[in-house]
């Protein structure tokens, strides 16, 4: 083999390693936005998403916003640590709460509440 072509080799192989270094993370580079649907007949007051390794829930996305029956709003459901599994809370007006764990909000596109 010549030293041209070991030199050749060599480059070749450092520029690979330097675009697959620069490559965004696929977790990280995910659309983690979901749309948030309430096809039931009561007004959801609170909605939470908590990534799956946190003991609790987080904030109310919401916040002092409702979702009424028929309406839909789309969130960005991203705590920066890259986490594509969380665990989703809605709370209605009469009480009652639905939960679903081990969403994937790196492939799914909305989640509906009925």
């Amino acid at each position: 083999m010549s030293t041209a072509y070991r030199l050749l080799s060599v480059s070749l192989l450092f520029v690979a390693l330097a675009f697959v270094s620069l490559a965004p993370d696929t977790a990280s580079a995910q659309d983690r936005r979901v749309r948030i649907i309430n096809a039931g007949n009561v007004t959801v007051n609170s909605f939470y998403a908590s990534n799956t390794r946190r003991q609790s829930w987080e904030e109310d996305i919401l916040g002092n916003s409702v979702l009424a029956p028929g309406q839909s709003v789309m969130v960005n459901i991203n705590d920066g640590s890259g986490a594509c599994m969380f665990d989703f809370r809605a709370v209605l007006a009469n009480g009652r709460k639905v939960e679903s764990y081990g969403m994937n909000v790196c492939q799914i596109s909305s989640w509906t509440i009925r």
